[in-house]
């Protein structure tokens, strides 16, 4: 594409990429002068024309002698937004957008809305688990990547035949003005608690940020609310988009009654419109049948049959580390989650308690992120006194803080139960899995289905909590095969 097709009276150059990092500009690229969280752009011109920069733009004074094309402009963010629209063809307006944000239950939700559309049609997904979509999978570092990274992808799911796309929103992205460039045909509002108070400061602000994503929905659009969640009705009072409820305890367009659990599956009756179906699904908890009723009221509201999809519902595989039943033939319970806020935490604490005989042990394997809010630590170890019964403290992405200074931060938080700190995270669920009786439910929170570990250096490679959970499972029920033939 010709500079001059972007920026009007401007040369024409040809553009082959575009970048906001001076470490991946390209030759004949335009590096935009944005300021991040951490890092402001500017800084980084001279290294972004050494790689092949042909056309700086930015807001603030730099030098501009080099000869390059300098294009100063009010709003970098703003303008960058524009042309990844122009430059990548405006794709999300080629595919059908849902955009799911909330503090807990995005990578779930997304999940499942592309698990049941590819059944129809492809579908692709972006989020926590990275860039899904045909062949595609590329590893992601946020949750909703850059603008210049989702717009390019989005991009590549039009060329490869891709028909729509569910995106995960964080509330980081919103406010970093990552999703302006997208257009969104749905978007889903999970619920609102504690998180992200290191980034945002408070909870208004953490929540204005969520809001804003509302706001900008155009008429047309579909802004679909937890209307159990008591900032559920409050995201949606500004938007222009139609709004459409979902819950259990009060009344919503889509409601979940008379709601079955067990061990492995659970069955509830959808109420909407005066019509009710039977749901039955392999997921387990009470927040799945949130995400199940949002997941469910996007598609029936952009035109999927209810009576087409949901005797698939049972046939759904569960999100990779969220609510993983790991199964290796043992008697006790263990469960892997990425559960890493209050609320995540306690309503997997919750399901454990129903699953767990009054007589049985739950036995907590968790830490807390390092360089990251500090404040929740405390609560968590409240939450583990509350529902455990057996604690071990251990590592999770420290980064360059130490591990055990994260745990003792944890035990202020515990009061009646002893705890015991181990921090190697592997170390710890050999020892937990070797402290498991028959009937006992063993909790691994906060890392899911993750293969590394974040240290001060970057990332370290890790065996992960499910593989670790198999192998010492497998460990264990061989030195008990062993330790009864020997008896014999």
């Amino acid at each position: 594409m010709l500079l001059s097709e972007i920026f009007q009276g401007a040369p024409d150059i040809e553009i082959k990429g575009l970048a906001t990092d001076s470490r991946k500009v390209k030759e004949d690229s335009i590096f935009f002068c944005v300021k991040g969280f951490k890092n402001d752009g500017h800084k980084f011109v001279n290294e972004a024309i050494a790689n092949g920069a042909k056309v700086i733009v930015y807001h603030d004074d730099i030098d501009t002698s080099k000869k390059v094309v300098y294009i100063k402009v009010d709003d970098v963010t703003k303008v960058l937004n524009q042309v990844v629209k122009k430059f990548y063809h405006d794709p999300s307006n080629n595919l059908e957008m849902f955009a799911v944000t909330g503090t807990n239950g995005k990578t779930t939700v997304a999940s499942l809305l592309k698990d049941i559309i590819d059944r129809k049609e492809p579908c692709g997904y972006i989020g926590t688990l990275g860039m899904r979509y045909q062949n595609v999978k590329v590893d992601v570092t946020l949750t909703t990547p850059s603008i210049i990274d989702l717009n390019s992808h989005l991009a590549d799911m039009v060329e490869k035949g891709v028909k729509a796309c569910a995106l995960e929103v964080s509330s980081i992205g919103i406010e970093q003005r990552r999703v302006d460039a997208l257009h969104f045909d749905v978007a889903i509002f999970t619920n609102f608690t504690y998180d992200h108070l290191d980034y945002h400061g408070t909870m208004d602000a953490y929540f204005k940020a969520k809001k804003k994503l509302f706001d900008q929905l155009p008429f047309g659009t579909i802004a679909i609310t937890n209307v159990d969640d008591e900032m559920g009705l409050k995201i949606t009072e500004d938007t222009k988009a139609r709004v459409v409820t979902y819950g259990i305890i009060n009344d919503a367009d889509y409601m979940a009654q008379d709601i079955k659990m067990d061990g492995d599956s659970t069955q509830f009756r959808l109420v909407h419109k005066d019509r009710s179906y039977l749901i039955n699904t392999n997921l387990v908890a009470m927040f799945n049948v949130y995400n199940l009723l949002a997941v469910i009221a996007a598609l029936d509201q952009r035109g999927y049959d209810i009576e087409s999809f949901i005797g698939k519902l049972k046939e759904l595989q569960a999100v990779p580390g969220r609510m993983h039943k790991i199964r290796e033939g043992q008697d006790f319970n263990v469960i892997v989650d990425f559960a890493h806020t209050p609320d995540g935490i306690q309503k997997v604490y919750e399901y454990a308690q129903k699953i767990t005989p009054t007589s049985k042990n739950i036995v907590s394997v968790f830490g807390s992120a390092g360089g990251r809010d500090k404040a929740k630590r405390k609560v968590f170890g409240e939450l583990a006194d509350h529902y455990s019964d057996k604690i071990i403290l251990t590592e999770d992405d420290p980064r360059d803080e130490s591990i055990t200074d994260i745990a003792n931060e944890i035990a202020k938080g515990i009061e009646h139960h002893e705890y015991i700190i181990v921090e190697s995270r592997e170390e710890a669920i050999n020892i937990a899995i070797n402290m498991m009786n028959k009937g006992d439910t063993l909790l691994v929170l906060g890392k899911g289905d993750e293969d590394f570990i974040y240290r001060s250096f970057g990332k370290e490679p890790y065996i992960g909590d499910d593989k670790a959970c198999k192998k010492y499972i497998k460990k264990l029920k061989e030195e008990r095969d062993n330790a009864t033939s020997e008896v014999y």
